[in-house]
């Protein structure tokens, strides 16, 4: 009996340890799983929160919507009806009348520029030689000063008379060469140049074999690089060979 006792006491002591070392096998898992996911009950709680937030959303985005179709009714409402034909024409002649004025208006002050434009060009051609002009008025003084002299002096001063127009004619053609371009061309002895050249009379002559200018009956000048006057001449023309 006693060694009997003593055997199931023994058992019972080695199942007793067993169970609780599962015991604390099974807690050991439920720590691991627990240290693996330390948010799953914040996962649980943030999907229970969501679904709140979405039906808000989805009542705002309802409202959103209703809202987008009032203003259409609003301007439904407010739409104004089409003009009728009467009122289209009326604003059509009322826009052709006010063209027709600015048209009007623009063609008189066409007109009134042609009109300036053509007195003023008109007055530049009448009044384009004011400068000289007003430069010739001191020779016209000079000779004015001269033929008074000579009336004074009588016939013995006729001498000093011709050199105050030598004088005169001098000044007169200094200004006219200086100021304002005119320039007096030889012609004596030179070939005939019809371009430059108004021959007044002809004369045969053996002593040269191309028509040649014989005498200057009338001065040529030239403005600038312009003939102003053609020099009058008489032109040699040469005689032919007598035949053997």
């Amino acid at each position: 009996m006693t060694k009997k006792h003593g055997k199931k006491h023994e058992q019972e002591c080695e199942t007793q340890p067993a169970e609780q070392n599962g015991m604390n096998t099974d807690s050991a898992a439920g720590k691991k799983a627990a240290d693996a996911n330390p948010h799953g009950n914040s996962t649980g709680n943030a999907e229970q929160h969501a679904a709140p937030e979405q039906q808000t959303g989805n009542q705002e985005h309802g409202n959103t919507a209703t809202g987008q179709t009032a203003p259409n009714t609003e301007a439904s409402k407010d739409t104004k009806p089409e003009p009728s034909a009467a009122e289209k024409l009326a604003s059509l002649e009322a826009k052709c009348k006010e063209l027709q004025d600015q048209y009007l208006r623009k063609a008189a002050d066409f007109d009134n520029y042609r009109k300036r434009m053509i007195k003023g060009k008109q007055e530049a051609i009448d009044y384009a030689n004011t400068n000289l002009i007003s430069d010739l008025l001191q020779i016209l003084d000079d000779f004015d000063r001269a033929i008074e002299a000579g009336k004074k002096a009588g016939e013995d001063s006729a001498a000093a008379f011709m050199q105050g127009v030598v004088m005169i004619r001098s000044g007169l053609s200094s200004l006219l060469e200086s100021k304002y371009g005119l320039q007096y061309y030889e012609v004596q002895g030179k070939p005939f140049n019809p371009d430059i050249h108004e021959a007044v009379a002809t004369n045969p002559s053996a002593e040269v074999t191309e028509p040649t200018v014989g005498a200057e009956l009338q001065k040529g000048y030239k403005l600038k690089e312009r003939i102003l006057r053609p020099a009058k001449v008489m032109v040699l023309m040469p005689t032919p060979a007598e035949k053997k």
